[in-house]
């Protein structure tokens, strides 16, 4: 058992979330009751996550998206409203991580989906501390219909490939890969410019396909829920090993 202030302390520590400046903020953000022995983990506080969380008899929740994000309307009402009062209501507690889990060498988001494809010698994209995006490299080069199973599999969800322009290069292999789960789109252009053959991330936009076509670059695009669900779940897991806690993780699917 540990006291709700002393979970966040250690979560603190093993995300360094200090260190790591966010667009909402990382840690305890709504209390409730002191004691904790029973956690939830999901990736996002939606009403359906506290609701299991109240039906399993939870003292916390622990997700990847929480609240009190930094262009969020900070009146709590509709939606949000309804999320707080079942959590004050039944004293439970939130706790959230966005970027420190994202960018954790061994518990986060990225590192856990490299783990899951293969792609190893992690190493930050962008060259400065704690970088959102990383590369690696798969052990051997494989084809993009390959490597797009693999995604599928473990993932269990369908992929979007942008390989339009592979036409041009039919035996084009893939050995060196970036990854930026959820909404890292954006990083597209980076990986391009440092010569990485493919890039992963959760979401596309309109750009995406043109960055991908006209600088020669594979892009998946595999779910942002669907890629963001292994960090929060790793995280519960060492949880429950170092500490002896009762964590279980709840996947309450989203096709986004």
């Amino acid at each position: 058992m540990l006291t709700n202030l002393a979970l966040e302390q250690l979560l603190n520590e093993k995300l360094n979330a200090k260190a790591i400046s966010d667009y909402a903020p990382n840690g305890l953000q709504v209390e409730g009751k002191r004691e904790i022995r029973k956690i939830i983990t999901g990736v996002t506080a939606t009403l359906p996550l506290i609701e299991k969380a109240i039906e399993k008899n939870a003292d916390a929740i622990l997700v990847h998206h929480g609240y009190f994000w930094k262009s969020e309307d900070p009146c709590i009402r509709g939606m949000k409203g309804k999320r707080i009062k079942q959590l004050l209501v039944n004293d439970i507690n939130l706790f959230g991580y966005h970027l420190p889990l994202d960018v954790h060498p061994e518990l986060g988001n990225n590192a856990q989906l490299a783990a899951l494809l293969g792609v190893k010698y992690l190493t930050g994209l962008e060259d400065k501390p704690y970088s959102i995006p990383v590369y690696g490299e798969l052990e051997t080069a494989i084809s993009a219909t390959e490597l797009a199973q693999r995604l599928e599999k473990g993932l269990n969800r369908n992929v979007i490939l942008c390989d339009e322009f592979v036409a041009e290069f039919p035996h084009k292999l893939i050995k060196t890969v970036a990854i930026c789960t959820g909404g890292g789109q954006g990083y597209i252009d980076l990986a391009a410019a440092k010569g990485i053959d493919a890039f992963i991330s959760g979401e596309i936009s309109e750009q995406t396909t043109h960055s991908a076509r006209e600088q020669g670059i594979y892009y998946f695009a595999a779910g942002h829920h669907a890629t963001e669900r292994y960090g929060i779940k790793a995280l519960g897991e060492w949880l429950a090993q170092e500490y002896q806690l009762d964590v279980e993780f709840i996947d309450i699917d989203n096709p986004a």
